[in-house]
Order: structure tokens, then C-alpha cells, then sequence
């Protein structure tokens, strides 16, 4: 079943994500700023994107996910690996990028800086229990189960 994404452009020139090819799973996002934003090596700025979105169903997330041609050749990428967008939040859309390069990163109005995907959530219903069941692994942690 297709799911309705709807977009408002919060600023003028704002623009609305979407997808680079029909098989293209994020939309990209852009910068809507009123001047350049230059992050320096190793530093974090927020950056606008002039949209706020509201899905037509509370059983999603939209993911902010990096551009792979960002990160791969300047090191830029959202702060923290993933952001996550609730279904119910309907302020702007920030994009908190890092730079992980060796130089500093100008961010231009209209640049593509991060992808959107809007995927399915599950949510459970919480239970408190005494114990939990055994597993083959149980509390083995990170590398537990070989390198």
C-alpha cells in the first residue's frame, strides 16, 4: 500500500525532496539558508531545509540518512549516522552535519546535503518482565559470536 508524504515549504526556496530514479529508496533533502555555512574540519552546524512533513500514518519514521557522494569525497555527514524525523513532528527539518574531512565544507542555498526515507515502524507494547528467555547467545555482547 503506497503511503502519502505531505511536504509544506516552511521558507521561499524551500525544495521539496524527491526521489533521483524510481528505484531511489531516500529523497534528497536541500539547504535552505540565507547565506553560505562553511563547517570547518571536525565541526557540527545545523542546517535548514525550509520543509516540515507530516505522513498520513503514526506506524512510521522518516530516516535522515548521508549523501554517499558527500561522505565519501568531503567526510560530510549527519552527526549522528542516522537522524530520526517522528511521525508527529511538524517543525523544520534540520540536517546536523559533521565534517569528517581534512578541509572546510561550504554548504550552498539549494544544495543536496542529506536523503529522506520514510520507513515502517513497529511499536510494541511494553511488558516489565522477571526474566527473559535464554537464547543461544544470551548476554554475549559485541564479538561474542566470532570477529
Amino acid at each position: 500500500m503506497a503511503h502519502t508524504l505531505r511536504i509544506k515549504k516552511l521558507r521561499e526556496g524551500a525544495v521539496i525532496p524527491q526521489q533521483a530514479t524510481r528505484g531511489s529508496a531516500g529523497m534528497d533533502l536541500s539547504a535552505c539558508i540565507d547565506e553560505d555555512i562553511v563547517i570547518a574540519p571536525g565541526e557540527i552546524r545545523l542546517i535548514g531545509t525550509g520543509i516540515a512533513c507530516a505522513p498520513d500514518t503514526d506506524e512510521c519514521v522518516l530516516l535522515i540518512y548521508a549523501r554517499s557522494g558527500l561522505a565519501s569525497k568531503h567526510g560530510i555527514a549527519p552527526v549522528n549516522c542516522v537522524g530520526v524525523v517522528d511521525s508527529d513532528y511538524r517543525g523544520e527539518i534540520k540536517v546536523a552535519l559533521i565534517n569528517h574531512g581534512k578541509d572546510a565544507f561550504t554548504v550552498q542555498n539549494g544544495m543536496r546535503i542529506a536523503q529522506l526515507v520514510m520507513s515502517p515502524v513497529i511499536l510494541p507494547c511494553i511488558q516489565e518482565a522477571e526474566e527473559l528467555d535464554d537464547t543461544e547467545r544470551s548476554a554475549g555482547g559485541f564479538g561474542s559470536t566470532g570477529q
